[in-house]
């Protein structure tokens, strides 16, 4: 993250604390309870994503950190740095596996005759996503996040078919997921309060991931 200009000034806040969901070592539910905006600060700081991420995606999830940062004056400008580091990551994605997603989705369409005339469309943010986990063989193991704080990533980046499949017909709603979560900052869920703990730490993970062969 770019320096934020005097940041050594900004006031701490001994009386009304910033209090917001952010995972700790072995607990992914952690809430931390900040008085000083160097605390704020070092652990957006500590997202910092590797060098070698293409300056087109990097400069992007900067915005979302200093949104993030910003939330030390108005807690809403941290759901809206949510928003910028997911579109970060998706265009990250594209970059790296918009093609081959593109490719295999046109294979499949001339297998299928029902398919055959349809119009290609743009992969989706589940499709890039499921190409990570299915062509990309990522796991757990390959997020720092995930082993830092225990909690597993992989199974909640979206919802997978047969998941899916079992709750149809029922009264059962869809699963957390990161696919539901973007979708939810993108056109506006109105339950949408809370920001949500981990999120930078982990869109920083998969850009990394993403790009992890050209360093």
């Amino acid at each position: 993250m770019d320096d934020i200009a005097f940041f050594d000034t900004w006031p701490n806040r001994p009386t009304c604390p910033l209090t917001v969901p952010w995972p700790d070592q072995g607990n992914p539910g952690a809430v931390r309870t900040l008085t000083h905006a160097s605390e704020w600060l070092d652990l957006i700081r500590g997202c910092d994503l590797h060098d070698t991420v293409p300056l087109i995606v990097s400069v992007r999830f900067s915005l979302a950190q200093k949104l993030y940062a910003y939330g030390w004056f108005e807690y809403g400008f941290i759901k809206s740095g949510e928003l910028a580091a997911v579109v970060a990551l998706e265009l990250a994605l594209l970059d790296r596996y918009g093609s081959q997603v593109t490719g295999a989705q046109a294979k499949k369409r001339k297998k299928d005759p029902a398919q055959a005339t349809t119009k290609p469309r743009a992969p989706m943010f589940y499709d890039l996503l499921r190409y990570m986990v299915d062509s990309e063989g990522l796991t757990d193991s390959a997020l720092p996040s995930a082993r830092i704080y225990g909690s597993p990533v992989v199974s909640r980046l979206y919802e997978s078919d047969k998941e899916r499949e079992t709750r149809k017909g029922t009264l059962i709603g869809p699963p957390i997921t990161l696919v539901g979560i973007r979708n939810g900052l993108a056109h506006g869920d109105p339950y949408d309060g809370m920001p949500w703990g981990g999120l930078l730490e982990l869109v920083r993970d998969l850009i990394e991931f993403a790009y992890r062969d050209i360093r």
